[in-house]
């Protein structure tokens, strides 16, 4: 029997067969979890859809995290298949490429309002309508995140900041949901190649830093973060609560 036997969950952020949410979503229907997927838009639906049948899903739903109304038809669908829910995933980030070249300084208004609403907002969005369903469950909420939250990475720019609010979210709403038995918490996954990431100028030279300044001396894989997510969704971290785990082989403690 898997360690997330008969567990409910929903998953945020699948974008393709290498992105951190599948390898994630894949770990947790290994381990026991039924699950339900979402997509944002007809392209990403023709990616996730057969990703999601793959393993089994009865429930893949359009939601535009932006968008309250699409949330709330979600999580309607979803509280009445399931009848509750135990695993929610969020996996989103998103801002404008421009916005990700040259200096912080120059981010505009409009750009820095989007990045911060789908990138860290949604995370709010989602949990609040997730938490009625989620009462007197085992339940857990995960989210990814970046050392760029807490340190300057060149490109990174509003992301970076977006991070930031995410990882202050994390802990928020860990206080907030903590009596209720709900725990909250973050991945800060060191870089990989996926999707997202083709979208951040040099990641190939930030890959190669890494590797070399790492203590493990090697890049993070999806299984790193996929395994820690196990552990996050399972009652192995039933104390573990508005916590930042690094996934990063190390990175993080460096200095020069």
């Amino acid at each position: 029997m898997g360690m997330l036997e008969g567990r409910k969950g929903i998953i945020f952020g699948v974008a393709n067969e290498k992105s951190i949410a599948w390898a994630i979503a894949r770990a947790w229907h290994e381990q026991g979890a039924e699950l339900a997927f979402t997509y944002a838009g007809e392209t990403l639906e023709k990616r996730v859809r057969p990703l999601a049948e793959s393993l089994g899903a009865k429930w893949i739903l359009p939601c535009d995290i932006t968008r309250d109304e699409q949330i709330d038809s979600v999580f309607e669908t979803v509280g009445k298949a399931f009848g509750g829910l135990d695993l929610l995933l969020h996996s989103i980030a998103f801002a404008n490429r421009e916005d990700l070249k040259g200096e912080y300084l120059t981010t505009s208004r409009e750009g820095f309002r989007l990045a911060l609403d789908v990138s860290a907002y949604s995370l709010v969005a989602l949990t609040r309508r997730a938490a009625p369903l989620m009462e007197g469950r085992p339940a857990s909420i995960l989210t990814m995140s970046y050392l760029g939250a807490e340190r300057v990475i060149p490109r990174y720019n509003v992301m970076g900041v977006a991070k930031a609010a995410l990882e202050a979210s994390v802990k928020y709403l860990a206080a907030d949901l903590g009596p209720k038995g709900i725990r909250v918490n973050a991945v800060s996954a060191g870089p990989i190649r996926t999707l997202a990431a083709s979208g951040i100028s040099g990641f190939m030279d930030m890959l190669h830093h890494v590797e070399t300044t790492a203590p493990l001396k090697r890049n993070t894989s999806l299984e790193d973060v996929a395994k820690t997510a196990v552990y996050l969704a399972s009652d192995l971290s039933s104390g573990v609560t508005g916590e930042v785990v690094y996934v990063d082989s190390g990175y993080h403690i460096m200095g020069m």
